[in-house]
């Protein structure tokens, strides 16, 4: 919908949940030779039969806009900026200095070590001179842990976790979590944040539905967007990235 929105040509395949994995290698080979597909991305997870490991390394890494495929992982690791940065994280940075400026020397706190969000994450922020730490199921008192941060990204993929009581006062929050709940018989998306309480302390807090989704929509876009520049030997587009 975004892309017909923008003007960018898209193409969904719903494959059925019986899809071999080699029918799947199948299409991502395919969509690898066309010229006119300057992005490919894989809706996780997928069936159990399926390695998902393979599926990313599969694709061409220059296609690669959710900068999952392994060679693009090592270029965030090595802050080579010919590689492309996963969505979410991305997105979650530049509303970061869009609010805080100079990110050089705050404290941040990442709640999640996944591939997906949380190492990336921190990365990011060690690029920007942060000091990070990573924070998850284990930490011992998370909730002190979390108070002393400048800057608290939630991607633990728990409901409400996360309440006024782990926030430092003027704290930026960034909640990344998405999660589907029954409340007062109605289906509801919340994140890993409670929104108000943590709301009354923070400086800044993204909201569930509406603040880290949009922005990653955006980014993928934009990664898009970049790849289809660097395809065609065209200069790549400015503010684009974080």
């Amino acid at each position: 919908r975004t892309c017909r929105d923008l003007g960018m040509h898209s193409v969904k395949l719903e494959l059925p949940a019986t899809t071999t994995q080699e029918e799947l290698l199948a299409v991502v080979r395919q969509l690898n030779a066309d010229p006119a597909i300057h992005g490919i991305l894989v809706q996780s997870p997928p069936p159990r039969h399926i390695d998902e490991a393979a599926i990313i390394r599969a694709i061409d890494p220059r296609k690669d806009v959710d900068g999952f495929h392994p060679e693009n992982v090592a270029k965030l690791a090595l802050e080579d900026p010919s590689g492309f940065v996963p969505c979410t994280p991305l997105g979650c940075l530049m509303l970061l200095k869009d609010r805080l400026g100079n990110l050089s020397g705050l404290d941040a706190v990442v709640i999640g070590r996944s591939i997906l969000v949380g190492k990336p994450m921190a990365q990011l922020l060690l690029a920007e001179s942060c000091t990070v730490t990573i924070a998850h199921s284990r930490t011992k008192d998370l909730a002190a842990v979390c108070r002393g941060a400048d800057i608290l990204v939630a991607a633990v993929g728990r409901p409400e976790m996360l309440t006024g009581d782990y926030v430092k006062p003027g704290a930026t929050v960034i909640d990344v979590g998405i999660n589907r709940i029954e409340r007062d018989g109605k289906a509801k998306l919340v994140g890993d944040v409670h929104y108000e309480s943590a709301a009354a302390v923070a400086g800044a807090i993204t909201p569930v539905p509406g603040g880290v989704g949009p922005m990653t929509i955006a980014c993928l876009l934009a990664n898009a967007l970049t790849a289809c520049c660097r395809a065609n030997g065209l200069p790549e587009p400015e503010g684009l990235t974080a």
